[in-house]
């Protein structure tokens, strides 16, 4: 569709027009840019010389231009970029040439076309204990503590970020412990910690406990952070947040990173403060997420290589699902006014049907999911998912993330760790599913796809146990 250039640009909006990327000798001293999520988008078209922008699908199959699940037609774009071939089309056949040519190349295209760069002068975070308290988790005492990461704003005061996180540590355990970190709700978390014995809202769809309380049950600590108090889930966010901090409140240009990479930052810094505790061990500590924040936990893991492991939740496009697939959700439905600002504004280009560069489809974004599963290796990483019959809806593209996955795996043997546990070598392309209920679970990359819906409550239990051999964690109470 035409690009929305009928939303006039405020005086506000010339302005950050003029400043855009830039701070500016004094941007210190003004206030963020205000505009709605509708002109921050105009405005970065207008940057990238986009006239006309393709329309993403409904997930309405009564709609006009509903969504494609047909199989047969879901792969317009059949090949995805070899993670083990080099960008000039050497092959990849050694560990060093993936730890110093292959991956930095990754790591490059996603950060320039997809995600977005980090600014390199981004402020430091002091962290807070705010409240301290003593709970008792499935019959087991916890101690709850409420954490403020205070960002470093004398560069920008008009923008301040504190993030919100919670610590819950089991003290019926010998440290240090495992410690998973988890994008997710401050509020909910804290309901179920009380409330998981009682009402049905906090229990898995098997009837089991919440992950909370698993995860005390096996010895584990676990974080939840809360993504929001880092940068907020919508466009006319980007002039705030820590995004906004470090632009001064200007409009980003279109290199600059987007959400999902700006969560991943602050679950980064989450990791550097736990490694501090001396109940935690630093070198057992994970990322979760579910939706877009499995989009988060996957691209955290992917960039930075302190963490573990990671259970990546239902993630659809942006995660694990491959961004070529003409299937459910898809590039163009991003690449809109309403998510675009998950990504760095170059993703908008993969979805121009009109531009100054001519026009550009997702066949033509140089990275895709099985390489971002491969940035992973060999770490542990655990895809999951539920069935659409209970809510995991098919705009999530189940199959397209398995075959990333399967795709995935070889980066890990070429690292001499077991990645995927196929019985044989299997093609990405007509590898069959494994039935529901039926993980994966052999070696450092698993798949598990339950019955349940839009949640990895179902898996928890699962991806507690696999990880726990491979670390060789045993719980060891104190008495």
């Amino acid at each position: 569709m035409a690009v929305a250039m009928a939303c006039a640009l405020s005086g506000s909006a010339a302005t950050a027009q003029q400043n855009a990327g830039g701070a500016g000798a004094r941007s210190h001293m003004k206030p963020p840019v205000k505009l709605t999520t509708q002109q921050m988008h105009a405005q970065m078209t207008k940057q990238l010389g986009i006239e006309a922008i393709e329309r993403g699908p409904s997930g309405d199959p009564k709609a006009p231009n509903h969504a494609n699940y047909d199989e047969a037609k879901a792969n317009p774009y059949p090949n995805l970029p070899k993670a083990l071939v080099l960008n000039d089309g050497t092959k990849v056949t050694t560990a060093k040439m993936w730890w110093q040519r292959r991956r930095p190349q990754i790591l490059k295209m996603y950060s320039k076309d997809v995600y977005g760069q980090v600014p390199k002068h981004v402020p430091g975070v002091r962290w807070q204990v705010k409240s301290t308290r003593h709970r008792s988790v499935g019959g087991h005492p916890v101690v709850v503590k409420r954490l403020i990461g205070h960002v470093d704003n004398s560069s920008y005061p008009s923008v301040n970020v504190n993030i919100q996180m919670i610590q819950v540590m089991p003290t019926d355990v010998k440290g240090p412990i495992p410690m998973l970190i988890r994008f997710g709700f401050l509020r909910y978390t804290l309901r179920s910690l009380g409330n998981g014995s009682k009402d049905p809202a906090y229990r898995n769809a098997d009837g089991g406990p919440p992950p909370t309380w698993e995860l005390i049950n096996a010895g584990w600590g676990f974080a939840v952070i809360a993504p929001n108090s880092i940068q907020d889930d919508h466009g006319s966010g980007l002039t705030k947040g820590i995004i906004g901090l470090v632009n001064h409140g200007r409009v980003r240009t279109p290199a600059r990173w987007g959400a999902l990479r700006a969560w991943a930052w602050g679950g980064s810094q989450a990791l550097t403060y736990l490694r501090k505790d001396p109940m935690v061990n630093g070198k057992q500590i994970g990322i979760e997420g579910v939706s877009r924040y499995g989009k988060a936990a996957l691209v955290t893991m992917a960039y930075d290589r302190r963490f573990a492991m990671v259970l990546v939740g239902s993630s659809g496009k942006g995660g694990a699902t491959p961004l070529r697939r003409h299937f459910g959700e898809e590039v163009a439905t991003i690449a809109g006014a309403g998510e675009y600002h998950w990504m760095a504004g170059n993703f908008l280009k993969y979805a121009a049907t009109k531009a100054s560069f001519g026009s550009m489809n997702p066949g033509d974004i140089p990275v895709d999911s099985n390489e971002l599963i491969a940035l992973c290796a060999p770490r542990l990483a655990f895809i999951s998912y539920g069935i659409p019959a209970k809510g995991d809806a098919k705009w999530l593209d189940q199959r397209g993330s398995w075959m990333a996955t399967v795709d995935a795996s070889e980066v890990w043997t070429l690292l001499g760790a077991k990645g995927l546990s196929l019985s044989q070598p299997e093609d990405y392309h007509t590898a069959p599913m494994p039935p529901v209920n039926h993980g994966l679970l052999g070696g450092k990359l698993a798949w598990r796809q339950d019955d349940g819906g839009h949640t990895d409550a179902p898996n928890t239990i699962y991806f507690i146990h696999w990880a726990d051999k491979w670390l060789g964690y045993k719980k060891q109470p104190t008495h």
